[in-house]
C-alpha cells in the first residue's frame, strides 16, 4: 500500500471515530481543549427535525456543567445512509464502529422495525424510536400527552402547534417545514426535564405489560457485555420485553439519551431546568 493510501486511511478513520485529531477539533466554548470527549454517532430517519435537535443538545449540553457532567459530542450520520430504520441501524453501525451508536427512528408506517431492533440488538446500536413520530418528543417538553395514534402524527402536531408556551412551533409542518432552529430552540430550552417525565409517564401508562421507566437502561454497554436478544434490546427503553414495539403507542426513548449524557437525572425528580436550579442555589 502506497504511502498516500495509508495516510489516506489514516485520516479517515480520525475523522469516523471523532478524536481529538478530528478535522473538526473538541473544542468547548470556553476556548481549551478537553480529552474527556464522549463521542455518539446518530443516525435519524428526519432530513432536518432530529439532526437539527441534536445540534442543539450539542451546543446547549456540550461543553459539560462543570459539576461532574463530562463534555460530549454527538455525530450525526448523513441521511443518504440510511432512510428505513433498518437502513439507520446499519449507518450507524458501520460508521460508528466500536464507538457509542444510536438509531432515531419513527413508527409512521414502516414495515421493518422488527428487523430494526433485531439488528440493532446484534450490533448494541442503542434506539430512540418514537410512536408515532419524533413531533411527540417536542410536544412533551410542554404537556403531557396520550391516547393511540395508529402511526399518525397529525394530532401531535396540531397539539404542538397550540401548546402553551410553544408560539415558536405555530407555524411547524406547515409546507414541510421542520426545522429546529433560533426561537423554536429557546422555547426548547430549560424544558428537557418535564419533556423527560412526561416521556417517562407513558412508559408507565403503557397497556402492553409491566412497564415501568424505572426499568430503562441509559448507560453504555460495555464490550465484555453478554449478547441480548431482541426483546431484552428494546426492553432498554423501560418497556417490559414481552410489550411489542410496534404498539408502544404513543411513546418516544429519546428521554433515553438526555439521562445517558446526564442533562437531566437519571431517577424521576433529579433533574431540574436550569432556572430551578439557579433559584434553588440563590435562596437563603
Amino acid at each position: 500500500m502506497s504511502k498516500r493510501a495509508k495516510k489516506g486511511q489514516e485520516q479517515e478513520k480520525r475523522r469516523r471515530r471523532g478524536r481529538l485529531e478530528d478535522e473538526r477539533p473538541l473544542v468547548p466554548r470556553s476556548g481549551s481543549r478537553s480529552r474527556e470527549v464522549r463521542v455518539l454517532y446518530v443516525a435519524c430517519e428526519g432530513e432536518s427535525t432530529e439532526p437539527d435537535y441534536l445540534e442543539y443538545l450539542n451546543e446547549q449540553f456540550g461543553d459539560g456543567d462543570g459539576n461532574g457532567r463530562p463534555p460530549f459530542r454527538i455525530q450525526p450520520v448523513p441521511r443518504k445512509d440510511g432512510r428505513t430504520p433498518s437502513g439507520i441501524v446499519e449507518a450507524v453501525r458501520r460508521v460508528a464502529d466500536k464507538d457509542e451508536a444510536w438509531a432515531f427512528f419513527d413508527r409512521d408506517q414502516w414495515n421493518d422495525i422488527p428487523q430494526a431492533v433485531n439488528a440493532a440488538a446484534r450490533s448494541r446500536v442503542e434506539l430512540a424510536f418514537s410512536h408515532p413520530s419524533f413531533d411527540l418528543w417536542l410536544l412533551l417538553h410542554f404537556q403531557p400527552f396520550g391516547g393511540e395514534q395508529s402511526g399518525s402524527s397529525k394530532g401531535v402536531v396540531e397539539k404542538l402547534r397550540k401548546a402553551k408556551g410553544a408560539d415558536a412551533f405555530k407555524e411547524y409542518g406547515k409546507k414541510g417545514e421542520k426545522s429546529i432552529t433560533g426561537a423554536r430552540r429557546d422555547a426548547l430550552k430549560d424544558r428537557e426535564s418535564k419533556a423527560v417525565a412526561h416521556a417517562r409517564s407513558l412508559v408507565s401508562s403503557c397497556a402492553h405489560g409491566f412497564c415501568e421507566p424505572g426499568h430503562a437502561k441509559t448507560e453504555p454497554v460495555g464490550d465484555d457485555a453478554g449478547p441480548q436478544s431482541t426483546q431484552e434490546w428494546a426492553a432498554r427503553s423501560g418497556h417490559a420485553p414481552a410489550c411489542p414495539v410496534l404498539q408502544r403507542d404513543p411513546s418516544t426513548d429519546v428521554w433515553r439519551l438526555l439521562v445517558a449524557l446526564g442533562i437531566v437525572g437519571q431517577k424521576p425528580g433529579k433533574g431540574k431546568p436550569a432556572e430551578m436550579r439557579a433559584s434553588s442555589s440563590t435562596s437563603v
